[in-house]
């Protein structure tokens, strides 16, 4: 829970230090969001090629490796005095990550039974989830106060406990011989409209959250300190959203999975829809926040149980194919912005949204009468 906590706060502590990244580093503000854009991109790109690399390394070894690694970068990355060597540092944070989730979930899961995995992997959401709430918040107000390098090097301090403590107490086992090497109810089908979901999901949101501030600035009329609030209210929703679907993960992991992405089409059409409304904005957002957590978890869990083979390798193909979405999301925003306004964004998103819905749903209706099926 620290190490996904650490990484998820390494990977977007600069969106809350754009100002002091821009000014100490003599850039403008755009490259300082590239290392946030370039960030994502090699998640998505790496995460899969990674994992088939590292599929025959010890489990123990792999994440001693990963967080030595984000140990590394982070203290490089405070000491960087150039723009390139800091997205040097970034980059290689960004490839241990790509790796750090496709081998984290099925360790953390094969130590537990299997009636409560939907718990354990509800716990690390949660605690990356808290990295936006907590981490990047704390992090923005060291940096603000003692300069963008102090945050940084916290995060080298964060990884290096959670060094210590794996290399210390996790059992060193051959990949394959993991409890939940392999998906617990393999099916290929099932695997294929998960990730395309997933994909679309993670589109959709991104197409409308990039530009949040100012839909919440321009649409609903809230003052820059009344946004600042909602966006801690929207994380708060997330951690919400995703405390109360971890606990019902084990028992409902089809319904669940199938009503986050409803709440955040919801979300996202209400927010088109009356948005204007300051008091419906603030329902309709912590509606998507509170989606926007178990969307993600609720595919990761999926993934456990229907991978056709090896579950690091779907769970990296899920992460890769959701970060892709991310930046598909963000770039797609950025065309439908000036032809249909900030409203646009979130009615794109939204209408993406129920297109996941639909591959879900559409996947559930056409599978054979015959096949086994989950209590729900």
């Amino acid at each position: 829970m620290l190490a996904a906590f650490t990484f998820n706060t390494a990977e977007n502590l600069p969106i809350g230090l754009l100002g002091p990244l821009s000014e100490g580093l003599r850039v403008s503000v755009s490259a300082v969001g590239l290392l946030v854009t370039g960030y994502g991109v090699t998640v998505a790109v790496a995460s899969l090629p990674l994992a088939h690399v590292m599929r025959a390394v010890p489990r123990r070894h792999a994440l001693t490796g990963l967080l030595a690694a984000l140990v590394l970068s982070s203290l490089v990355a405070a000491s960087a005095t150039s723009y390139w060597l800091l997205l040097g540092a970034r980059l290689l944070t960004a490839l241990a990550q790509a790796l750090f989730w496709a081998v984290m979930g099925p360790v953390a899961v094969g130590l537990f039974g299997p009636e409560v995995r939907g718990r354990v992997v509800g716990a690390l959401s949660f605690a990356g989830s808290l990295a936006l709430v907590l981490g990047v918040p704390l992090g923005t107000w060291l940096g603000r106060r003692n300069g963008w390098p102090v945050p940084v090097a916290m995060v080298a301090a964060l990884a290096l406990v959670s060094l210590v403590t794996i290399t210390t107490l996790l059992p060193t086992t051959r990949p394959e011989e993991e409890p939940a090497a392999y998906g617990f109810d393999p099916d290929a089908r099932r695997f294929r409209i998960v990730l395309a979901a997933g994909a679309l999901s993670a589109t959709g949101a991104f197409t409308g959250y990039t530009y949040i501030v100012k839909f919440l600035e321009d649409v609903s009329g809230f003052s820059p300190s009344a946004v600042t609030a909602l966006l801690v209210a929207f994380g708060v929703a997330c951690l919400a959203g995703v405390s109360i679907t971890g606990a019902l993960l084990d028992r409902f992991p089809r319904a669940a999975l199938t009503t986050a992405l409803a709440t955040q089409a919801v979300g996202m059409l209400g927010l088109y829809a009356v948005g204007t409304d300051p008091v419906a904005a603030v329902v309709f957002l912590s509606l998507m926040g509170g989606a926007l957590g178990p969307v993600f978890m609720t595919a990761q869990n999926a993934m456990l149980h229907c991978a056709p083979g090896r579950t690091d390798m779907a769970l990296a193909a899920n992460s890769g194919s959701y970060n892709a979405g991310i930046a598909m999301g963000a770039a797609l925003g950025g065309l439908v912005l000036p032809l249909a306004g900030v409203r646009g964004t979130f009615l794109a998103g939204g209408l993406l949204t129920v297109g996941a819905c639909a591959v879900i749903l559409g996947g559930r209706l056409g599978a054979p009468a015959g096949r086994k099926r989950e209590r729900e």
